[in-house]
């Protein structure tokens, strides 16, 4: 007679364990301790077998039999149901140990190589940083097309476009390292491009030269021969990222040496608000030079002719023509490299461009406050002038180092 709840419950432990059958073979066991478990017995290949379902009441009656029959249509078809669950529970095994983040290591580790070590700790970095916090749990295998889709559009609404890109084209290099080596059957990114997902924005495009071309860059402006004043102007520029405008336009009563704080005003912003610049140690050692070279006069960089004008708008590009960077980079370029690199160091997209003074101000926040996320923008200006000081030297700025902020 088939088992009924009520029996179930009723159903008491004994000295010896005991069955309570149901039919078609599934069973109730019940222990001397009281524990309740469903089991199934069966004969496949003329050998006696039997599977257990899970513990009642975790596993209802109906349920256990739903189970039950979903098995005896495995047996029907010539499938040990058994044999089927150790396989699938190897699978689910193995696909955990080969998580996208493990996978994902695995093949930096071969791809590195000898690559260059700043732009193998950049990739490497992009990965820690915007995609394994989104697919790094994942089976490798069980990827889908969609989820990757996802984590590109993700990284794309900070508005970094660019890293966005280039995680996406990261990951289709993973999933192609997985299937050589028989840890998936397809690669999710083989069917897309990014220019499919991602939307380009009409901007005007500044030359500017790679991250990885900053360390040269840097060393040929510490050996400029030209103007102190040219030079000094364009180490401030590398430390702060300011806009060439606000930056020759600058005059000392903008420069608070007490805070390390630099606060131009609105009317001197293309946003037309007041912005903060902290200030790291490398740049108030860099103005307190610059006060010795420009003199007494109420601007930082004064014109040569005319000390009461601020130097031209081409002395910089015209310097960096010098140096053999014409049609590869342009003052405004700094704010691109440091825009780039933070957001690769995984600093915060809205404090970058908080720093970069691209937030919008909308009329429903006419109370913009140029001081928000200052301590994290002061922690932010700090690393990227030691970063700057670390390339000048061919060292790579590694993640705690940042900590150490």
């Amino acid at each position: 007679m088939p088992l009924t709840d009520i029996a179930i419950k009723k159903a008491r432990p004994e000295a010896k364990a005991y069955k309570l059958a149901d039919a078609g073979g599934l069973y109730l066991y019940v222990t001397p301790a009281g524990g309740k478990s469903w089991r199934w017995k069966y004969q496949i290949d003329g050998k006696e077998n039997q599977m257990t379902f899970g513990l009642y009441p975790d596993v209802s009656l109906a349920e256990a039999r739903e189970l039950r029959d979903a098995a005896r249509k495995q047996k029907n078809k010539g499938v040990d149901p058994m044999a089927e669950r150790k396989t699938a529970k190897l699978v689910r095994r193995v696909a955990a140990e080969n998580s996208f983040s493990t996978v994902g290591k695995a093949w930096f580790t071969q791809w590195k190589g000898d690559r260059n070590a700043r732009h193998a700790d950049y990739t490497l970095r992009r990965l820690e940083t915007n995609v394994f916090p989104e697919l790094g749990a994942r089976p490798v295998s069980e990827i889908q097309t969609l989820e990757l889709v996802a984590m590109t559009k993700k990284i794309a609404d900070r508005g970094a476009l660019d890293i966005a890109k280039r995680s996406f084209q990261t990951c289709s290099q993973i999933f192609r390292y997985a299937i050589a080596h028989g840890l998936a059957t397809r690669n999710p990114a083989a069917d897309i491009k990014p220019s499919d997902i991602l939307v380009t924005r009409k901007k005007k495009n500044f030359a500017r030269i790679d991250a990885r071309e900053l360390p040269e860059l840097l060393r040929h402006i510490e050996a400029y021969q030209g103007a102190a004043t040219t030079r000094i102007a364009m180490k401030l520029m590398a430390l702060t990222f300011v806009r060439t405008s606000e930056l020759i336009g600058a005059r000392w009563t903008e420069i608070d040496f007490d805070n390390a704080e630099w606060r131009i005003p609105a009317h001197r912003m293309k946003m037309k608000t007041e912005h903060i610049v902290p200030l790291a140690p490398q740049a108030m050692e860099v103005l307190r030079t610059l006060q010795i070279v420009s003199g007494h006069s109420k601007l930082l960089f004064p014109g040569e002719r005319d000390h009461e004008k601020p130097m031209s708008n081409n002395t910089i590009l015209g310097a960096l023509k010098r140096m053999g960077y014409q049609g590869r980079m342009t003052g405004h370029g700094f704010r691109g490299i440091a825009s780039t690199v933070l957001h690769e160091q995984g600093f915060e997209h809205e404090h970058i461009e908080l720093q970069l003074a691209h937030t919008e101000r909308k009329s429903v926040s006419a109370a913009y406050n140029h001081a928000k996320y200052l301590e994290q923008r002061r922690v932010l200006m700090s690393h990227w002038a030691r970063y700057l000081q670390a390339s000048l030297v061919g060292q790579v700025l590694r993640p705690d180092f940042r900590r150490a902020a």
